[in-house]
């Protein structure tokens, strides 16, 4: 769980800027040192000059990777936070999944509807963000799970940021920034062993190529790893990348940037494990009648490291990206950047999920009839109780192609100054799904004695096939206008258009027959942002801002649906969402600490709720608000004292939904904790020693209402604590030791819709890293 030593001042680099800088004080001292030699008096005597190199500040990031961000974070009026390559080092984070721990108010959710996720499916103020991750400012779409070894930061914009990326999730987006040469020649590795069998490896190498002309470097980054689930029977993971680059013309107006990533994982997925008997969970009417009946007045719980799949269950992902950037600086302050990639990625799976547990009782069908319990099970003998399973592949293909330009120009304009970021933008999605289903019945398997061993109902294609793809030309142009050192004006805006169709072979109305089914949408989007900032100090600001963004159908599979009230319906209008914030930004102690703090209200509208009676055309009345309050700090508190905090307070309430489900007006969002918090710190002391620590806690989080409680109805809080312990052995040898979920708290870190079924989170664990630098 270690991850590459990335330093900015390599060992080979600091004696020469030590010896420049003594040289220079040298000269600077070599008159008084003469006029010492030839005078006796003691008070002309110089002292001695000390040079100490100054601390680095692995965890205070002062800009955004992102273009669009014209002004430094402190005078951003947006809620930004950035997680740095090593605050990841030192946690040991592996997937994106993890480092995203670092900050407040994201939390997980499982899928529902015979979908069990598979990939980073990460919730952000209430909503779903999954298919809001960019990469440099380019959409990266997938269901797949994302390695940190080849990132320089994390950066998590809140609220609505149409602005910013166009169509998205209403409340952000995720946005990593890839390593990339620079001149400096240097070279680290690390391995990692550690509990579940862990073994990876990376390594990240960085030279200049003076032979290929003044500027140019190289850079290439390595990672392998496999790994076993902790206390999850059978469940493994396998993963190996490679990242190679080169830029031409460092250090000159005209930069090239060439980088290329390859990925591959394959995987034991987990189907999940069953909430039957947990603490809170609740039987539905039927398990309650069977059991009452038989007198069974308690149930025990299943062993939590169970698992309901079979060993034939896989999960393979092939990732590449080839990206080409070129900036060329026009003349000072006014810089061209122009930015292509081609990406595909490949996952195919089959997964065996869990659904209800049956301890006898006859089980309620859709359309209020009842089907007998199953013969052979018995409420008076758990030894007989089932789990349902299901059966689930994918077999999905998603490419994309993109070309932007971007224009950063500071310059005045009757005495005002402008800092511009504008350009145009191209995109071209498509995914492509075919559909896999059970041949056959998916079975069952016993809930307390699962074989991974047994026959298992097969998983193929069935001729189905769902074919979507969405095409972007978007404009768009920032500008902070300084009405003075002290009084800022922000705004953004952009205009989009896009096309978005649906290809699909679907069932046909006949038995055992298919049919095409084609459709489209097309529009245009205007989203915009502002903001008035005020500097009662040059480190400091105060902010009020005003941002949209909007959502139309298909945004997020690319698949169009035929159905009236479905959210992906072609005829709706895009779900829209507005966000108000009030901030402030202060960077302390020498401008090495950053503290922030916003208030912010967002509401999102035009949600699907029903057909109106009548003429069956669908209500767009939904609406839900998220309120809260959030805090960060980020930096160093001494030289030796590094600190990264969060603290998020949220409340949200679905309103004015006129739906049939009456249970849920008025009710909390799901997937969003009242309280969550975050911190990591880090401690140096002599020797070569640092200490370091961190906590996180999630309050309780509802499932999505429902008109019963059945199952688990919420997630519970939790806290969690990690530990970390380094040494620098050497100059170039460093050991590193994390232990995590100390106190070994059980929680459960996702849940799906129906509460039958969660994810647990990693239970306490340690792995020992050795870090190597040349």
């Amino acid at each position: 769980m270690a991850h590459i030593v990335a330093r900015k001042h390599p060992a080979r680099a600091l004696p020469s800027r030590l010896s420049q800088t003594t040289a220079a004080l040298a000269l600077m001292a070599a008159p008084a040192a003469f006029a010492q030699t030839a005078s006796t008096d003691p008070s002309s005597t110089l002292p001695p000059v000390k040079v100490k190199a100054a601390a680095e500040n692995e965890y205070k990031a002062d800009r955004s990777a992102s273009p669009k961000f014209t002004q430094p974070l402190v005078d951003t009026p947006q809620t930004v936070t950035v997680i740095k390559k090593e605050i990841l080092r030192q946690q040991g984070s592996r997937t994106l999944s993890e480092a995203l721990g670092n900050t407040p108010g994201i939390t997980f959710q499982m899928g529902e509807n015979g979908n069990t996720q598979t990939g980073d499916a990460i919730f952000m103020r209430g909503f779903d963000t999954q298919q809001s991750i960019f990469v440099d400012g380019i959409r990266d779409i997938g269901t797949v799970s994302r390695d940190v070894f080849n990132l320089e930061q994390i950066e998590i914009v809140k609220g609505p940021a149409g602005a910013d990326i166009g169509r998205g999730s209403p409340t952000g987006y995720v946005n990593l920034a890839t390593k990339v040469p620079t001149l400096e020649t240097t070279s680290s590795g690390s391995v990692t062993v550690g509990s579940g069998n862990l073994r990876r490896f990376t390594v990240d190498a960085n030279a200049t190529v003076p032979t290929l002309g003044d500027g140019t470097a190289v850079r290439l980054n390595l990672m392998k790893e496999d790994s076993q689930s902790l206390r999850r029977d059978h469940v493994e993971n396998g993963s190996w990348a490679f990242a190679p680059s080169i830029a031409l013309g460092l250090n000159t107006p005209t930069r090239t940037y060439l980088y290329y990533l390859h990925v591959e994982q394959d995987n034991r997925p987990d189907g999940g494990m069953t909430s039957f008997g947990e603490p809170g969970y609740v039987f539905n009417a039927e398990q309650q009648e069977a059991l009452t009946a038989a007198g069974v007045t308690s149930v025990a719980m299943p062993s939590r490291s169970n698992f309901y799949g079979s060993l034939s269950d896989f999960n393979r992902v092939k990732a590449d990206m080839f990206t080409a950037r070129i900036e060329h600086d026009l003349k000072p302050g006014v810089t061209l950047r122009n930015i292509s990639r081609f990406g595909r990625t490949e996952q195919q799976y089959v997964l065996t999920g869990i659904n209800a547990v049956n301890v006898g009782n006859r089980v309620r069908n859709r359309d209020g009839t009842f089907t007998p319990a199953p013969a052979g099970v018995s409420a008076a003998d758990p030894s007989t109780w089932i789990i349902g399973l299901s059966r689930q592949g994918k077999d999905q293909e998603n490419l994309i192609l993109t070309n932007q330009t971007n224009l950063n120009a500071e310059f005045k304009t009757a005495g005002l100054s402008h800092s511009l970021s504008t350009g145009v933008e191209f995109m071209h999605e498509k995914q492509t799904n075919v559909t896999q289903a059970v041949i056959g019945s998916a079975g069952v398997a016993n809930l307390y004695a699962p074989n991974p061993y047994a026959t298992f109902a097969p998983v193929g294609p069935n001729g189905q096939r769902a074919s979507g793809s969405t095409t972007t030309a978007a404009l768009y142009a920032f500008d902070t206008l300084k009405l003075s050192d002290a009084f800022h004006v922000v705004g953004g805006l952009r205009y989009e258009k896009y096309k978005t169709t649906s290809d699909n072979i679907v069932a046909g109305t006949a038995p055992n027959t298919l049919a095409p089914v084609s459709l489209s949408n097309a529009d245009d989007l205007v989203t915009w942002k502002l903001g008035a900032l005020w500097k009662p100090a040059s480190n400091g600001s105060v902010y009020l801002a005003y941002a949209t963004s909007q959502k139309p159908p298909g945004s997020d599979s690319f698949a169009l649906s035929a159905t009236v009230d479905n959210a992906n319906n072609p005829n709706l209008d895009p779900s829209k969402a507005t966000n108000l914030e009030l901030g402030t930004k202060w960077e302390l102690l020498d401008k090495q600490l950053a503290l922030t703090a916003a208030i912010y209200r967002a509401i999102v509208e035009n949600d699907v709720v029903e057909s109106d009676p009548v003429t069956k055309q669908p209500l767009q009345m939904g609406k839900k608000t998220v309120k809260g309050i959030e805090f960060g700090a980020a930096g160093m508190l001494t030289p030796a004292w590094q600190v990264n905090a969060g603290l998020g307070l949220m409340d949200t309430e679905i309103n004015a939904t006129r739906s049939a489900d009456a249970a849920q007006e008025g009710n909390a969002l799901p997937w969003s904790p009242r309280l969550s918090f975050t911190s990591w710190t880090t401690y140096k002391l002599p020797m070569g020693v640092t200490l370091g620590g961190g906590a996180r806690y999630t309050r309780s989080t509802n499932r999505n209402s429902n008109t019963t409680n059945d199952y688990l109805s919420q997630v519970p809080s939790y806290w969690v604590y990690d530990a970390m312990a380094a040494w620098e052995v050497t100059r170039n040898l460093s050991l590193q030791l994390n232990v995590y979920n100390l106190a070994d708290k059980f929680y459960i870190q996702s849940l799906n819709n129906g509460g039958s079924r969660y994810t647990i989170g990693a239970p306490r664990s340690a792995s020992l890293t050795a870090n190597v630098t040349f």
